[in-house]
């Protein structure tokens, strides 16, 4: 037997939209100047650890101690101030007013190059609380998309939520559509940084294109500039 909520006596407000997930997408104003030398930069760097070109590249993580070139620095700023910003957002009602300071702790960023169908499958990163990828270099939209196989899925990035592991065997009725929507698809673009929780399933679809698919990614975690970083003390129960 089925019942409407007015037949159960009770109220459909207020409604409480819990775990959300945050998501920072941001631009880097200096990335038409500054991208075409990162490209070559990082090129020269594949070069010397692959010589022989391969589909899918990616280097070590210690790309902060082997670029020492000021645009690099640049990025890295950029990096730091949008992740800040992100967090900031994301941890609003959750800190203490006013917001304490915070030290941004980069934990590794690494580069990865991909052509001719290559992708990455889904992960998550660990030892951290924040990740972020940052496009380099990518084919023009309107090239990208026209790949008669992989079309508009063409070297996006795919996350996929929280409601995701659920939907496998489960059932589907319009009670549960909410769950039904369950990954997001960021087309890649020059300069478009993203930022995103490290517990967030995600990857790189397949990608094609007349030039190389070029990422910065990066790992970080997040600190009170004084202080721990405990905010509450231990349940009893």
């Amino acid at each position: 037997m089925s019942t409407t909520s007015a037949d159960s006596g009770l109220s459909a407000r207020p409604l409480l939209s819990l775990w959300s997930t945050p998501l920072g997408v941001h631009r880097w104003a200096r990335a038409q100047e500054l991208n075409p030398l990162l490209a070559r930069v990082l090129g020269s760097l594949r070069a010397v650890s692959q010589p022989q070109p391969v589909p899918f590249f990616a280097s070590e993580d210690d790309l902060l101690e082997r670029i020492r070139l000021p645009e690099w620095q640049d990025l890295v700023r950029f990096v730091v101030d949008s992740l800040h910003a992100t967090v900031a957002q994301a941890n609003h009602g959750a800190w203490p007013q006013p917001a304490p300071a915070l030290r941004v702790h980069l934990r590794g960023m690494w580069f990865q190059i991909a052509n001719q169908g290559a992708s990455h499958d889904v992960h998550t990163h660990g030892n951290c609380s924040w990740s972020g990828v940052y496009c380099v270099q990518v084919d023009e939209h309107a090239r990208r998309v026209a790949d008669p196989v992989l079309g508009e899925h063409n070297g996006v990035t795919r996350f996929y939520g929280p409601y995701f592991p659920h939907l496998g065997g489960a059932h589907a009725d319009l009670g549960n559509a909410y769950l039904q929507s369950a990954h997001l698809d960021i087309a890649p673009r020059p300069g478009q940084l993203i930022v995103f929780p490290s517990w967030l399933a995600h990857q790189a679809l397949a990608y094609r294109g007349e030039i190389d698919r070029i990422i910065v990614s990066f790992n970080a975690s997040v600190h009170a500039a004084r202080g721990g970083d405990r905010l509450r003390g231990y349940a009893a129960a």
